[in-house]
């Protein structure tokens, strides 16, 4: 937790960028093209175990959509289960990864809508945009940077979603008030991230995990609830699904953007 902000932030992409380069290369000598959720990469790259992956999704969430997308997911849950999407709705996915919920969103919104991803990995970008070409996805565009500037002007997004990425993040601050800004009027978050009960300090968390695994960067839901409000969100809510580290939770986090 006292690394320096730059030097987390380079952790997270090279962890990321690593993960996308295994797994492609795992992908590409497998005898179908792709890889089983549960099996695919080694090391660092396998989630699984501590409720992390593919497994959040519905088996008919995952025969929709390219299995290498499906494979690829190191999220720790599923924020499409709560985002709401509508026919013509314009959806963000901050930190897209392999393009799991983007393509997944880009089926909900129609060809009236668009779905976005955001992912300052090159390796992962290039991962999504071949399942973007895989699933034939008109409605969707990919686009390089972070979280906490997002390339999108004011106004212009419905939904944002993300899944087990804020907490990677060394300036939330910034990603909430970045999702505050590029949402509409009446716009929606709805994310999923990790959250650490009330009573873990820092080191506490950083006991749990490290910061690239998901563990030690998380907030407790008091700062997050009061990271979302001071960027102007309204109707917070956080809800843990389940257990990833001793006092450490998966969690559905929800808030609106005023009219």
């Amino acid at each position: 937790m006292d690394s320096d902000p730059e030097q987390m932030l380079e952790a997270v992409r090279a962890r990321y960028a690593s993960a996308a380069t295994q797994f492609a290369d795992t992908a590409q000598i497998s005898d179908d093209g792709g890889c089983a959720p549960a099996s695919c990469g080694t090391g660092e790259v396998r989630f699984d175990d501590a409720g992390f992956g593919a497994r959040q999704y519905s088996a008919t969430e995952q025969e929709t959509i390219p299995a290498d997308a499906v494979a690829a997911s190191l999220g720790c849950g599923n924020p499409l289960a709560v985002a709401d999407l509508s026919i013509g709705d314009v959806v963000l996915d901050l930190g897209s990864g392999a393009g799991l919920d983007v393509l997944l969103s880009a089926r909900r919104v129609g060809s009236t809508g668009k779905a976005y991803g955001l992912d300052m990995t090159e390796e992962m970008l290039a991962l999504a945009e071949g399942n973007r070409r895989e699933a034939g996805a008109t409605n969707v565009e990919f686009l390089r940077g972070t979280i906490e500037a997002i390339p999108l002007p004011a106004g212009s997004v419905d939904v944002v979603i993300s899944n087990c990425v804020i907490n990677l993040s060394v300036d939330k601050p910034a990603v909430f008030a970045q999702a505050f800004r590029v949402l509409r009027p009446g716009g929606r978050f709805g994310v999923t991230d990790v959250v650490a009960d009330d009573h873990l300090t820092p080191q506490d968390r950083l006991e749990r995990g490290n910061h690239v695994g998901c563990i030690a960067g998380a907030l407790t839901f008091t700062e997050y609830e009061a990271g979302l409000s001071a960027a102007g969100f309204t109707g917070i809510e956080i809800t843990a699904t389940h257990k990833v580290a001793p006092g450490m939770h998966s969690a559905i986090v929800k808030a609106t953007k005023p009219r």
